[in-house]
């Protein structure tokens, strides 16, 4: 487990850019490469993401030339034994960290361009302050009277000890990221902007996106 310390500082961090899904509920598309406003979509979530940690990547397992293109490196999903083609988010998890120089990793979605500007301090703030080696976003829950938060498990902050852990969770079969997450100490923080989360899976959820031209702040 990390040491405790009052702060993370933001060169402490290499931002993740999870971009390496098939793309399933959208027909199959490299979402990633999907245009919002004449860039694609994993564009938007490296240049949000740049000014909160050090090195950015991007993970990917498609059309690699055209995310290098985007001026970030690209990481590809790991080769592991007894795993098919693709494992889920938590691959890109193992891939992020095998290429992390820093003593954390914060993932986002690449689907998700307008994720809170103050995600990296939080999670930092909240990973440091409960000295724990996890820390997720989450949003307010949706149900009436509910007191359980809406988890937004791809928005996390790793600490790099937890590589090996990871690869041998995916090596294993694992592929539920809260499954794996429970097995390490772990802290989670509410942001109280829903909609900052919201994400495009499917055709119609990306003109939704298409329609929402004030930047979220």
């Amino acid at each position: 487990m990390p040491s405790s310390s009052p702060a993370i500082p933001p060169e402490h961090i290499t931002g993740l850019v999870l971009a390496g899904g098939q793309g399933t509920r959208m027909g199959g598309v490299d979402k990633g490469l999907q245009l919002l406003g004449g860039q694609p979509l994993a564009w938007h979530c490296a240049q949000r993401l740049q000014p909160q940690v050090g090195p950015v990547f991007i993970n990917a397992n498609r059309h690699l030339d055209a995310y290098r293109a985007l001026g970030y490196p690209v990481v590809a999903d790991l080769s592991l034994p007894d795993t098919e083609a693709y494992a889920g988010p938590l691959a890109g998890f193992a891939a992020g960290l095998a290429a992390c120089q820093t003593p954390w990793l914060l993932t986002v979605a690449c689907d998700t361009p307008h994720f809170p500007q103050d995600l990296a301090q939080r999670l930092a703030q909240a990973a440091a302050a409960q000295d724990c080696p996890i820390a997720m976003a989450c949003t307010p829950p949706e149900e009436p009277g509910s007191d359980r938060p809406i988890l937004q498990p791809t928005f996390c902050l790793i600490h790099a000890n937890l590589t090996d852990s990871v690869r041998q969770f995916v090596a294993g079969g694992g592929r539920k990221l809260r499954q794996w997450a429970a097995q390490h100490g772990q802290c989670r923080v509410q942001f109280d902007d829903a909609q900052a989360f919201y994400n495009a899976n499917t055709p119609e959820e990306l003109a939704r996106l298409q329609d929402m031209t004030a930047p979220h702040k």
